[in-house]
C-alpha cells in the first residue's frame, strides 16, 4: 500500500497485563509536548463498526479462522477510515495492537495457520506497516499476576498460562521478522525506567520529523 505519509504510525504491543496501556498516554504526552498532534487508538476497535466488532471478538465464542477474518476485518476498516486519512494530514497514529497482536494471540496463542495470517496481512495491509512497534515483553506468569483482579476479563485473559506463552513466543518470531521497526521493552522494569527507555526511542523520530 503506497500512501502520501506525512505522519507516523507507532504500535504497542504485548500480552495481556504487559502494561503496554501505562505508556500510551506518555508517548501522547511527549509527541504534544514537542508541538506533534497525534490521536490514540486501538485494535480491535478504532471505528464505530471496529468497536461494535470488537465486543463480539472479546465475549464470543467462535472459531479461530473466524476470529482472524473478524480481526482483520476490523482492521480494514480501521485503516481506511481512521488510521491513513490521519496520517496523510501529519497526524502520528498512536495503536494500542495492529496486525502483530493477530500473529500473536491467533497465530501462535490459538495454533491458527500462520501462512493464512500472512496472506490476511498481505491482502488488507499490501505492506503497509508501522513506522515503530514498542513490545512489551513480560513473562507469562508476571503478566497473569498483574492481570488478576484489575477489571472484568474477556474471553483473551481468561485463557490458560499455556496460551500466553505462546503468544508471548510468537510476538517476539515476529519481532525476530521485523527487526526494522520492533524495540522490545523489558516491562518487569519500574515505569521511570520504561519512561526514560521510551523517550530514548521516540525522541529521534521527533527530532527527525522536524
Amino acid at each position: 500500500m503506497t500512501i502520501k505519509q506525512k505522519g507516523r504510525f507507532i504500535t504497542f504491543e504485548g500480552i495481556d497485563g504487559a502494561g503496554k496501556s501505562t505508556h500510551i498516554q506518555f508517548v501522547s504526552e511527549m509527541l504534544k509536548l514537542a508541538g506533534i498532534d497525534n490521536i490514540i487508538t486501538r485494535e480491535p476497535g478504532g471505528t464505530p463498526l471496529g468497536e461494535q466488532l470488537r465486543d463480539i471478538l472479546l465475549h464470543q465464542e467462535m472459531s479461530v479462522a473466524t476470529e482472524a477474518l473478524l480481526m482483520f476485518a476490523a482492521r480494514q476498516e480501521h485503516l481506511e477510515q481512521k488510521i491513513l486519512p490521519a496520517l496523510r494530514q501529519g497526524i502520528w497514529v498512536i495503536s494500542d495492537r495492529f496486525a502483530d497482536a493477530s500473529f500473536a494471540y491467533q497465530g501462535a496463542g490459538k495454533q491458527f495457520s500462520w501462512s493464512k495470517l500472512e496472506q490476511l496481512e498481505n491482502w488488507v495491509l499490501e505492506g503497509f506497516q508501522p513506522d515503530l512497534t514498542l513490545l512489551f515483553d513480560l513473562p507469562a506468569k508476571l503478566a497473569e499476576e498483574r492481570r488478576s483482579g484489575t477489571h472484568e476479563p474477556d474471553k483473551f485473559e481468561l485463557e490458560k498460562s499455556g496460551f500466553f506463552l505462546r503468544a508471548r513466543a510468537g510476538y517476539l518470531k515476529r519481532a525476530e521478522t521485523h527487526p526494522e521497526r520492533f524495540r522490545i521493552i523489558d516491562s518487569s522494569q519500574t515505569i521511570p525506567i520504561i519512561q526514560r527507555q521510551i523517550a530514548g526511542i521516540i525522541q529521534p523520530m521527533i527530532d527527525a520529523s522536524r
